[in-house]
């Protein structure tokens, strides 16, 4: 059973910064696998923020948030984070941490929501102006 366990959201004004954390545990992540930060806003679709896979490949980043924010993983504790700078009021949403399975990865555009079957229970940030 794969646990994804979320911290750092919180309240922010405008043009502060915002660091979350995603620590996974419980099945045998080794070399190979990729994670990924989304967010949903209330009454707007899930979207993809950054995803990242092993070895620092197949990096993205919604355009809305590049320049901004920075994803990395650590691949020996098996921990992602994404540091957010610059925040705007349109940032805020919850956001989701998500994991694929142990071996995949991931190649080519933006991956979607489906293909990171774990994901762990949110993290709230709110910016405000």
């Amino acid at each position: 059973q794969v646990q994804l366990v979320e911290s750092g959201g919180g309240s922010v004004q405008a043009g502060g910064s915002l660091r979350l954390s995603c620590s996974a545990s419980g099945d045998d992540y080794r070399s190979t696998y990729c994670m990924a930060w989304f967010r949903q806003a209330p009454g707007k679709a899930r979207e993809g923020v950054a995803t990242v896979c092993t070895g620092g490949g197949n990096l993205h980043y919604a355009d809305s948030v590049k320049g901004r924010f920075t994803i990395s993983l650590d691949n020996a504790k098996n921990t992602l984070t994404l540091q957010m700078n610059s925040l705007k009021p349109e940032d805020t949403a919850m956001y989701y941490c998500a994991i694929t399975a142990p071996g995949v990865r991931l190649w080519g555009a933006f991956p979607a929501a489906a293909d990171f079957p774990y994901w762990g229970q949110g993290t709230q940030v709110t910016v405000s102006s």
